[in-house]
Formats: structure tokens, C-alpha cells, sequence
């Protein structure tokens, strides 16, 4: 099993990768956030409309909402970094976004640009210069209606020893 399937078998284990968003994203484990969908190619992140996740208008706030589809572009690129010799480093360098409909129940964030991901990291894995990739993610509600965009420029880059 490769490394990047091994952090995947770990997303998919609910009950270990919960204590992982305790440990390390609490803010994503107390507002619910579930990974539902994770391969190569594509992550699917669903957040639900609750307390912790709405805004005074009866809608999802959105920072929750970004929190939700940054979490899908994020698992896809972890699971390309994880344990890789040498390390390599990854953050979200820029991010834009669209809302379309206010967001009044569960959303489920899809990001379909996986290898995408893993062509940067092995481009700079190769070269050892940096590399930036443009990722989408698209929440749709429980009606299946679009109700946010985003795009996320991640940058990777190899660690020097």
C-alpha cells in the first residue's frame, strides 16, 4: 500500500481520523465536518447547518463554508505529502469564492482535482523548486443545488534537509 493510500485508509476510518480533526483541526471537528469521499482523484466533505456553523441571517456562515471545501482540496493534498522523503511543505496560498444561494442544510463539498495535486507534488518532488496548483471545490445542498464555489491556489514545495 502506498503511503498516500495509507493516509486515505486513515481518512476513511471515521473514528481515527475524528481524533485527528480533534487533535489537529478542532474548529473542523466541533462544526461537524465528515469526510464522506476520499480517492486519488476526489474528495467529498460534508458540513451540516447547526449552531456552530450558522450566521444571524438563518444561513450558513460563510467562513464555515470555506472551513468545509478547503477541508476537500486539503485531504487530497495531504494524502500526496504524507511521509514523503524528503517532506514536503504545503499551504494554501490564495483562495476566492463564489455563494450562489444561501446554504440552509447540510452541504456536501466536492473537489475532483486530486491529480492535479499529486502532479504538483511530484513536480516538485522532481525539480525541488515550488509549485503552485489552482484546485475548485462546489458545495451543493440536500436539493442538489449549487450554493458555493471555491478555488484554492495551493503552493508545494520540497523541504530543504
Amino acid at each position: 500500500m502506498s503511503k498516500s493510500e495509507s493516509f486515505r485508509e486513515t481518512v476513511r476510518n471515521k473514528f481515527k481520523f475524528k481524533l485527528f480533526m480533534l487533535k489537529e483541526l478542532p474548529s473542523a471537528f466541533f462544526s461537524g465536518l465528515t469526510v464522506t469521499t476520499i480517492t486519488e482523484e476526489k474528495a467529498v466533505v460534508t458540513i451540516p447547518f447547526k449552531f456552530l456553523t450558522k450566521n444571524p441571517f438563518k444561513s450558513m456562515y460563510f467562513a464555515s463554508q470555506a472551513m468545509a471545501a478547503e477541508l476537500s482540496t486539503g485531504v487530497l493534498a495531504i494524502s500526496q505529502t504524507y511521509k514523503r522523503k524528503p517532506s514536503v511543505s504545503m499551504l494554501v496560498f490564495e483562495m476566492s469564492a463564489n455563494f450562489s444561494k444561501k446554504a440552509r442544510s447540510t452541504v456536501a463539498f466536492t473537489c475532483n482535482d486530486g491529480l492535479k495535486i499529486k502532479n504538483a507534488v511530484e513536480e516538485t518532488m522532481k525539480t525541488g523548486e515550488g509549485v503552485t496548483v489552482n484546485v475548485h471545490s462546489v458545495g451543493v445542498d440536500k436539493d442538489g443545488d449549487i450554493v458555493s464555489e471555491f478555488t484554492f491556489v495551493w503552493t508545494f514545495k520540497v523541504k530543504k534537509q
